[in-house]
């Protein structure tokens, strides 16, 4: 079976395309080794993946005949993904606020009414004096 379609049929893509949009990218690997979306695989494979900034281990159980329900994946991969790698992302995101606390940089809307009310009344003082 095709790599890409592999991917797709264990859910681990929503769509084939995406699946053979993420090997033309080079974010799967057999061994080190960039796939083209057309590679055969077959039994006891250990594939790595990264998505969404984590990198996914899975083995190759055995090969679906077609796309298969949520709870019938793990008779044909088996998940060998860290547990350091999901930590990573939770750093990732304490990382994110730390250098920008929400609702600084641009102004919102509402912001943006506010200083023009307090500009157009300062501008009304003035006249009058």
């Amino acid at each position: 079976m095709r790599i890409d379609k592999y991917l797709w049929c264990i859910r681990l893509f929503k769509t084939r395309s995406i699946a053979t949009d993420a090997c033309k990218k080079r974010h799967v690997k057999i061994e080190g080794t960039n796939l083209k979306p057309s590679k055969e695989i077959f039994g006891n494979e250990e594939i790595t993946i990264r998505k969404n900034q984590i990198n996914y281990k899975i083995k190759v159980i055995d090969i679906p005949p077609n796309r298969v329900g949520a709870k019938l994946v793990d008779l044909y991969r088996k998940d060998l993904t860290p547990k350091e790698e999901f930590e990573k992302t939770e750093l990732l995101k304490y990382a994110k606020d730390y250098y920008r606390k929400k609702g600084t940089g641009r102004p919102t809307k509402k912001d943006r009414r506010d200083i023009d009310d307090y500009y157009d009344d300062s501008n009304k003082n003035d006249v009058n004096l």
